[in-house]
């Protein structure tokens, strides 16, 4: 079995009398590039702090690089690299005094990393941060985290805000950081695009649970997309493999997980000659699985 970088079990963390994240299940092997994917408050940014010990969870356990997150010591925290939505920093600092203050902490320093990390970005290390774009400001905690040299990285939501040219920085970066093979990365975002180009896995959270955890080529192949005319109302239908079901125009849109030959004859009853299969794509499978019309019973996992 592959030598695991992060594991979930039974994780549940209640916020009072509300459950956030229930019974949450998956273990990421070294390695690995895992995209977390959900609504704002599906509990994406929950399950992270859980992992990095910052929350205890209510019940259940996870664990990262072999150890349990609320037992985490300064050793294992410095082969963890950790980066949040919003990109704290010191405004009053120039970016090579927050790269000496970081450094300090860190015996595997890189600064040739650092330095190229920022060359992405397009930053000068003797630029104020205060007078920093958002971008900017996130291609400095990029290079922050990744020149201590991390096994493991958590980003959460790390794009959020950013313009298409510090985006694709961003991407690169990870792809870059990856490239030894040896390391893994758990990557919080809203942004398909950004996952489709950088994961190998996802995970799709709704409502405090993991709906989907598979490979993307896995999960694209098993999807379908069907429109119609459909001769009832849409509340009414019942299909087998039904992920969601919508409105666009005259024509009601389906995706379907495992298709099969049953599941076309429903749909030419429903629809008759006016039955189209469209093209299957990561995005349009990423929607439905977030849709608040999801059916309940359309779980993918590996």
């Amino acid at each position: 079995m592959s030598k695991l970088a992060i594991e979930a079990k039974g994780l549940t963390r209640y916020f009072g009398t509300k459950p956030v994240v229930q019974q949450v299940n998956f273990a990421v092997p070294v390695g690995a590039v895992v995209g977390l994917l959900g609504l704002n408050g599906a509990g994406k940014s929950t399950i992270i702090r859980m992992l990095m010990g910052l929350l205890e969870p209510t019940r259940g356990s996870c664990s990262l690089l072999g150890v349990e997150s609320m037992n985490l010591g300064p050793d294992e925290r410095s082969r963890i690299g950790y980066t949040i939505e919003g990109h704290f920093l010191y405004s009053g600092m120039t970016v090579r005094s927050a790269e000496t203050l970081q450094a300090d902490c860190f015996p595997k320093w890189d600064s040739l990393l650092f330095q190229t990390t920022l060359q992405r970005f397009g930053i000068s290390p003797n630029e104020r941060i205060r007078n920093l774009s958002r971008g900017q400001r996130a291609g400095i905690s990029i290079a922050l985290t990744l020149s201590s040299q991390p096994e493991l990285l958590i980003l959460d939501d790390p794009s959020l805000g950013l313009d298409p040219v510090s985006r694709r920085a961003l991407n690169e970066t990870i792809l870059s950081f990856m490239e030894p093979g040896d390391r893994t990365v758990l990557l919080s975002s809203h942004m398909l695009d950004d996952i489709e180009r950088v994961t190998d896995r996802v995970m799709i959270m709704t409502e405090g649970r993991i709906v989907v955890d598979s490979s993307l080529p896995h999960f694209v192949s098993r999807l379908s997309v069907w429109t119609c005319e459909c001769s009832e109302p849409l509340d009414r239908v019942q299909i087998a493999g039904l992920v969601s079901r919508r409105q666009v125009g005259r024509n009601s849109s389906f995706v379907i997980v495992d298709a099969d030959e049953e599941t076309q004859q429903e749909l030419y009853r429903l629809g008759g000659n006016t039955v189209r299969q469209e093209e299957s794509t990561f995005d349009e499978g990423v929607m439905a699985y977030m849709s608040r019309s999801r059916s309940a019973a359309s779980l993918m996992s590996i």
